[in-house]
């Protein structure tokens, strides 16, 4: 059997997935209007096979995050998901069997993160699978919180478990670390599962604009996320390694190997929130990141310094960890 043309394409896989505004996929462009008081906010993200995942990943995983880091940024900045342009650069080699799980994806990850599909782009690609995605939301005006704001003096925060999803991208590939035989199949699975599906927080979202200074999703390593939120200024940070929020089997993983805390810290794709706030906002945050049920953690406070941020152990000794984020160049 043929398979479908561009238009074709469209029409069977994605347009079934379009939002009010799209036309059913059917124009080249769609149309989007805020709320009554609030502002766009916009942002982009590419997805590249053999890169970000593995080419054998399963379609509807590659979808669903391929969705999900882009909405993680909304979430830090306080963004409620509104729409997505979804741009898909398939090699020749490509499926309708794939195009299906992939289609799928899209599915559960616009019904789990809200938003609707408006558009985007199908192209051949040269090389690699590419999967581009525009996120857009909205916050009231004004509102959108801001990257590199924190004062020295405020708490640092970040939601969920860190380093999970670095783990797992090592128990993925084809020469699982020695360590891995410590962990049962479930751990594995957990760990695995993390690095195919971000968790975006996006509940999080209405308590970081009342009471955030600043924040930004973990999607590079904490440590060198951190050292980017407070880039210049005259801004470091001290984390305490034991406030760490760490899941069981990644904990099990560093019992079994201590050296995998700089993979927890340094691994990336995470897609947590890490924020700064004023000490007196602290603990309506928590309480409000409880009630929202995700999981806040502080960690430690914005310093005076120019160093990178330290990480103190159970022992009082301090790590730096420099670089400390995965980067593409």
């Amino acid at each position: 059997m043929a398979r479908p043309d561009e238009d074709g394409l469209i029409a069977r896989y994605f347009a079934p997935l379009a939002g009010p505004g799209a036309d059913g996929l059917r124009d080249d462009a769609a149309t989007l209007t805020p709320g009554a008081g609030c502002d766009l906010v916009l942002t982009a993200d590419a997805i590249v096979a053999g890169v970000h995942y593995f080419p054998d990943d399963p379609p509807d995983s590659i979808a669903r995050k391929a969705l999900g880091v882009n909405v993680s940024d909304l979430a830090a900045k306080g963004a409620t998901p509104l729409g997505y342009l979804v741009t898909l650069a398939l090699p020749d080699d490509w499926t309708e069997e794939w195009l299906a799980g992939f289609a799928a994806g899209l599915r559960t990850g616009l019904s789990a993160f809200g938003g609707h599909l408006l558009g985007g782009d199908t192209v051949r690609a040269a090389g690699p699978m590419v999967i581009g995605v525009t996120a857009i939301g909205e916050v009231p005006r004004g509102g959108m919180v801001r990257r590199m704001t924190a004062r020295i003096g405020d708490r640092l925060c970040v939601s969920g478990t860190i380093g999970d999803a670095a783990v797992g991208l090592h128990l993925r590939g084809s020469s699982p670390p020695a360590w891995a035989g410590a962990l049962g199949g479930a751990d594995r699975d957990a760990l695995i599962d993390r690095y195919w599906h971000p968790r975006p927080r996006i509940a999080l979202a209405p308590a970081l604009r009342r009471h955030a200074r600043a924040a930004m999703d973990i999607s590079d390593g904490l440590a060198g996320d951190l050292a980017k939120m407070l880039k210049g200024e005259g801004r470091s940070a001290e984390i305490d390694l034991q406030a760490l929020p760490l899941s069981g089997a990644a904990g099990r993983a560093l019992t079994a190997a201590p050296g995998v805390m700089t993979t927890l810290l340094t691994g990336g794709d995470d897609y947590e929130i890490l924020c700064a706030v004023a000490p007196e906002s602290l603990d309506a945050l928590l309480a409000e990141a409880a009630m929202a049920g995700v999981p806040l953690a502080c960690i430690g406070t914005v310093t005076a310094g120019t160093e990178a941020p330290s990480f103190r152990d159970a022992s009082g000794q301090v790590q730096r960890f420099g670089a400390g984020s995965f980067s593409h160049f």
